[in-house]
């Protein structure tokens, strides 16, 4: 034997698999089934990172001119300050990390595996030595695995041999050992091939490392976050920071230097503007918000393979989704039978359940089995050794199993499939056949033909259009549509987004899911036959009013994509099968089912949907827009923050006034900005309107005019209230301690008041107050409680330079920062009242 694995168990006919307990044991032993990766980052690997980072090491310069200068306790302070900026960023990075993770497990390919005698879908690193594989067309193999049966199992090995053609599969002899790839009839499939026709199980024998494509060390592909055009964006935005600043610190040092003689001193006010003016935080904000909310988006049941998705999922204009499964429950049921003349409805449900496999998945064929057995329940002892399986195809939508049913030296060949295709198959004219089902469909229901032949058991013909069969009448199955499709598509159409149903189903059964659902014009339709005679020109033409296409074939998908796309729409595109990964790779933002798809849709696509259910898509969109929204609001707060920092840097040096902020001064900042725009938005909730105005454009940048001015307007508004808080106070004649005091506390405050007015650009402050967002009321709690420390204890008041404020001085620090806001807070007002 090739090595210990276990025989399978087989009782009433019926592969048993590894128990859960037995699973889990041989997963603690010789670990998951995971190829060798790049390690997650440790955390003293991010601390690392962390430490060299400019910012970083602009705090550090500056603590060494403060030892330099003889000044210890601010050196000290700046060095616990380091440490605990240090300590919130690493929080944020390793939650990122984490999340990160998370999401590559999700990621990571799925398995149906066989544990104690029922089908289990896990993923693929949970597989074990010793599990029996289902595997069918589209499947990525988990494991190297040994055959133990196959329908026409075919898979493509080019991964481990360089051949592009695909290769037969033979069963398993139950003794010979594990084979190497290459060429036809081995009876071994291998972690990381593709099945591409056919259907089969197989016993896991090597697993991870082990397999034959760990063992030439490839990697596992992570998923990490992809170059998009924001990241491009806050590229090009730092390194314009990083010259302005670099510029602007040039000129202080010299300044500092030149008009107060002080070199050492002027470099120290170098360095505070230094760090008022590095960028920092947008790579991070970025980071940050894409991981989240990619994580935010999985619990709704939509896992991002693609990060760029997320950037896409609030300009899509056009949602393209299949019928079944994902608008209805695809889980079907037998509702009316009609029988041809001389046959029984016995007779045709008998068929239908021959002509389905005998352990289906599929719902219609569990519905098929369930309606025969439920009339004659002697069918559940019936023994038919299955002999061959002519498939469905793109040429004709019928598939024919033949099976030994009375070994009597003939065979019995049974055929379902759409009712024209069978009439064919029959020899019949499809126009009487369409007539009787076109009478089903426009119930609703999805209609198969039943047709059944005997031959002699002699060689089988190449193609099941060389059989003659005979009609035996039509069964018309009920999906029903999912109870939250109606108001998903409600509030897509109230969000701007076209929904389009696609299906393969008779046009009669689409319209009437389509007037279920409350699609726009659901009584008109473009079928796949109409379609393939249409140039493209006309196409485009007609996608722009129809809503509804049927018996459309999988590849036609990729037209419909291409024709919207044409028409300058954005395309989001549902898929499962094969056939479908084109047009999901084309879409912008190609949805695979997570349920019921292949493993080769799942790779084409950016989204996989985990449970199939149209309303999981809105919600993800929902989630889309609500992240660039909180993006937005956390750039327009960097920008703003930054200029009055900066300002109150650079402005005494040049006017050679007492210094308000120094590197201290902009680290307690630091520690307020840092959580702010990462945690406080981003864990903002949505606004009330989200979902009821237009698509957002895709070309429209992040960081567009309107954004920075905007910004820069908040920013410079509050650096005049903090300047005239410092000219009030020296006017005074309090002196440099009171006014760099006062200055600093209006620059504080003011800080918490831009934090509260970008929460929202509709509500006003006062309206945010019973809005619950966490993560904002601790970071205003833990500012104000810092910053009265810095006033009012001794020891800090001295470290800081400051002097104790009195309730007159609190109170002017107080209006002037409600100030700096309340142009932005009336803007809102008069917004709405003109709207």
């Amino acid at each position: 034997m090739f090595m210990d694995v276990k025989r399978p168990v087989i009782a009433n006919g019926e592969t048993q698999g590894l128990s859960d307990s037995v699973a889990a044991e041989r997963l603690e032993k010789e670990g998951p089934n995971e190829l060798p990766a790049a390690k997650p980052k440790s955390t003293l690997a991010i601390a690392a990172e962390v430490v060299s980072e400019p910012m970083f090491l602009l705090l550090i310069a500056t603590g060494t001119v403060y030892l330099v200068l003889g000044s210890v306790e601010e050196a000290v302070a700046l060095g616990v300050s380091i440490l605990v900026i240090i300590g919130i960023t690493l929080y944020q990075q390793t939650k990122t990390e984490r999340t990160l993770q998370a999401l590559r497990d999700l990621s990571s390919p799925r398995a149906l595996v066989i544990r104690g005698g029922h089908k289990k879908r896990i993923a693929g690193r949970e597989v074990v030595r010793g599990d029996i594989l289902v595997l069918s067309e589209g499947d990525r193999v988990p494991a190297d695995a040994l055959v133990l049966s196959s329908v026409n199992l075919t898979a493509e090995e080019s991964l481990l041999t360089g051949e592009s053609m695909p290769v037969r599969k033979a069963v398993w002899d139950r003794e010979s050992e594990m084979p190497r790839p290459g060429g036809d009839n081995v009876p071994a499939v291998f972690s990381g091939t593709l099945i591409v026709k056919g259907y089969g199980t197989a016993l896991v024998a090597f697993t991870g490392p082990r397999t034959e494509i760990g063992k030439l060390g490839l990697a596992l592909r992570d998923i990490g976050l992809e170059n998009t055009n924001l990241e491009r964006e806050t590229r090009s935005l730092v390194r314009l920071f990083a010259t302005v600043s670099v510029t602007l610190c040039v000129v202080v040092a010299v300044v500092y230097g030149l008009t107060r003689g002080s070199w050492l001193n002027g470099v120290l006010a170098a360095l505070a503007l230094a760090i008022s003016l590095v960028p920092e935080e947008f790579p991070v904000v970025l980071t940050i918000f894409l991981a989240l909310g990619a994580w935010r988006i999985s619990r709704k049941r939509v896992l991002t393979r693609r990060v760029p998705a997320i950037e896409m999922l609030g300009s899509a204009t056009v949602l393209c989704v299949d019928k079944t499964g994902t608008l209805t429950m695809n889980q079907m049921a037998v509702r009316r039978i009609a029988e041809a003349s001389g046959h029984s409805r016995g007779e045709i449900l008998a068929a239908a359940m021959f002509a389905s496999g005998e352990d289906p998945v599929d719902p219609m064929e569990k519905a098929l089995h369930q309606a025969a057995l439920s009339h004659d329940e002697s069918l559940s002892s019936a023994i038919a050794p299955f002999i061959r399986e002519y498939p469905l195809s793109g040429e004709l939508l019928a598939m024919s199993r033949v099976v030994d049913l009375t070994n009597d030296g003939v065979y019995d060949v049974f055929a379902k499939g759409a009712p024209e295709a069978i009439a064919q198959l029959c020899g019949l004219d499809t126009s009487e056949v369409a007539a009787s089902a076109g009478e089903m469909a426009r119930e609703g229901l999805r209609v198969l033909g039943v047709a059944r032949t005997r031959i002699p058991k002699t060689s089988l013909p190449n193609s099941q259009r060389d059989f003659q069969f005979e009609f035996l009448g039509l069964i018309g199955l009920e999906d029903p549509v999912r109870g939250s499709a109606p108001e998903a598509v409600r509030e897509c159409y109230t969000a701007g987004i076209r929904v389009v149903m696609i299906t393969g189903d008779f046009p009669a059964t689409a319209h009437s899911i389509a007037r279920q659902i409350g699609l726009e014009n659901p009584n008109e339709s473009v079928t796949g036959p109409e379609l393939a005679a249409m140039s493209d020109e006309d196409l485009g033409e007609r996608v722009r009013n129809i809503n509804v296409f049927a018996r459309v074939l999988p590849e036609q998908k990729l037209r419909l994509v291409e024709a919207f796309k044409a028409n300058g729409d954005i395309v989001a595109m549902t898929g499962d099968g094969v056939n479908d990964a084109p047009a999901l790779k084309a879409a912008h933002i190609g949805i695979a089912m997570g349920g019921r798809g292949t493993d080769v849709a799942r790779e084409a696509a950016s989204l996989v949907l985990l449970d199939d259910d149209f309303s999981s898509i809105v919600a993800a969109i929902r989630l889309g827009r609500r992240i660039y929204d909180n993006l937005k609001k956390a750039m327009t707060y960097i920008f703003a923050i930054h200029v009055p920092i900066a300002g109150m840097s650079l402005l005494p040096v040049l006017f050679r006034l007492p210094l308000v902020l120094m590197p201290l001064h902009i680290v307690f900042l630091e520690l307020v900005i840092d959580p702010a725009c990462s945690t406080a938005f981003e864990s903002e909730r949505e606004h009330s309107n989200i979902m009821n105005r237009p698509p957002r454009n895709p070309a429209a940048r992040l960081f567009d005019r309107k954004t920075i001015a905007f910004g820069l307007s908040q920013g410079f508004v509050l650096f005049l209230a903090s300047l005239t808080a410092f000219l009030i106070s020296l006017y005074r004649g309090q002196g440099a301690l009171d006014a760099r005091a006062i200055s600093f506390t209006t620059l504080v405050l003011g800080n918490l008041a831009l934090i509260w007015t970008n929460r929202s650009r509709t509500r006003t402050i006062l309206e945010l107050l019973g809005s619950p967002n966490i993560a904002v009321w601790a970071i205003t709690a833990g500012t104000i409680l810092f910053l009265g420390s810095t006033l009012y204890v001794p020891w800090a008041r001295n470290l800081f330079q400051f002097s104790i404020l009195h309730p007159n001085d609190l109170a002017t620090c107080v209006l002037l920062a409600l100030a700096s806001v309340t142009w932005f807070e009336a803007a809102k007002v008069l917004r709405r009242a003109n709207p």
